[in-house]
């Protein structure tokens, strides 16, 4: 399975804006700026992340995106599958039972396929944005980013 820029940027973005959001809203400029990603795109993937109820706009002066629900309550599996769609590494038609697989019967390869597509749903559904986070602040305040966020 590999990620596009989509559910890469759209992480990062939404890790950003967990970071800076606790106060007020956060404008796409700044989280555009902070992450090098052009505002044009993420408002594509702000659009995604807000119809999958994991971000609010708030419109107005002091208007901008913040997080719809608390950061321990959003995985990085609720990120990805909304800006990525169906995160299985393979699609076999014979994990389904409708699918009209002539070998599905007699294939074990299926069981492979289905370890993978579990691991990596596990994987994802187990991270969750408030720990990442935290490991954005340790991360910064080791390089002296900033400081005044960190925790002694």
């Amino acid at each position: 399975m590999k990620l596009s820029t989509k559910g890469r940027y759209g992480l990062r973005a939404l890790i950003d804006l967990a970071l800076h959001c606790e106060q007020e809203a956060v404008p796409i400029s700044s989280v555009a700026a902070r992450q090098k990603i052009s505002e044009s795109y993420l408002e594509q993937l702000f659009g995604k992340l807000r119809k999958a109820g994991l971000i609010v706009s708030e419109r107005g002066a002091q208007g901008g995106y913040r997080l719809a629900k608390p950061a321990e309550e959003i995985s990085v599996g609720d990120i990805l599958r909304a800006l990525e769609g169906n995160l299985d590494a393979v699609e076999c038609p014979g994990l389904k039972e409708d699918a009209g697989c002539e070998g599905a019967d007699f294939c074990v390869t299926k069981y492979v396929w289905q370890r993978i597509n579990d691991s990596i749903t596990e994987a994802v559904d187990e991270i969750m944005l408030d720990q990442l986070v935290r490991e954005s602040r340790k991360a910064q305040c080791k390089s002296g980013y900033v400081a005044a966020q960190c925790e002694n």
